[in-house]
């Protein structure tokens, strides 16, 4: 996808552990950046940080279901840290391209993540392919520019049910699809960014 221009020029500031920003001046970001790491990587810090540094304003794409407790409680601490920030967010645990038809121009889009989305489509049984089919335009008719976050699942054992070596080959599969159409893709490591394909801003 070609680059996006952007309207104007702001630098984000880095401090270490979940707050990590990312530092640049940003005069241009892809029309797609896939952004791969572990849990608690530090990914969506980072991918969070290249938005707020863009000049476009922010659009949080948000794709966890409460099944539980735990997570009911994770997802409220998440809408509070981007509380006051200047998101505009929209919860979209299934319905991802739906969302993105929502977006504006001057707008830039985070998708976090594409793992939920995928664990969210799988649990209920959904047509995974289907699904996809309808993701790759609906990101490419976004106005602005879209950083996707998504889990790197390929650096750890093999699961020892069938249900978790298929959503293993799921996701890999679809980072791979969603890598080869985005301009920048980054991996991140104990919050530290490396640069797979294209170069950081």
């Amino acid at each position: 996808m070609p680059s996006a221009r952007l309207p104007n020029r702001r630098a984000a500031t880095v401090a270490p552990g979940p707050a990590l920003r990312y530092t640049a001046a940003m005069t241009t970001l892809p029309r797609l950046t896939l952004v791969l790491g572990g849990a608690a990587s530090g990914k969506s810090a980072f991918a969070e940080g290249l938005l707020l540094g863009s000049g476009f304003a922010p659009v949080y794409v948000a794709t966890a279901e409460a099944r539980d407790a735990e997570m009911t409680a994770r997802i409220t601490r998440h809408r509070a840290a981007r509380a006051g920030r200047g998101w505009r967010n929209i919860e979209a645990p299934r319905d991802l391209p739906g969302a993105l038809a929502g977006v504006a121009a001057g707008e830039a889009v985070l998708v976090d993540c594409a793992t939920l989305w995928l664990t969210n489509l799988l649990l209920a049984d959904a047509d995974l392919d289907a699904a996809e089919v309808a993701l790759w335009p609906a990101l490419a008719t976004v106005p602005g520019p879209v950083v996707v976050v998504s889990n790197e699942v390929g650096a750890g054992i093999v699961p020892e049910n069938a249900l978790a070596r298929r959503f293993r080959d799921v996701q890999g599969g679809f980072n791979r699809r969603l890598a080869a159409r985005a301009g920048l893709v980054v991996a991140v490591m104990a919050g530290l960014p490396l640069a797979l394909k294209g170069d950081l801003p």
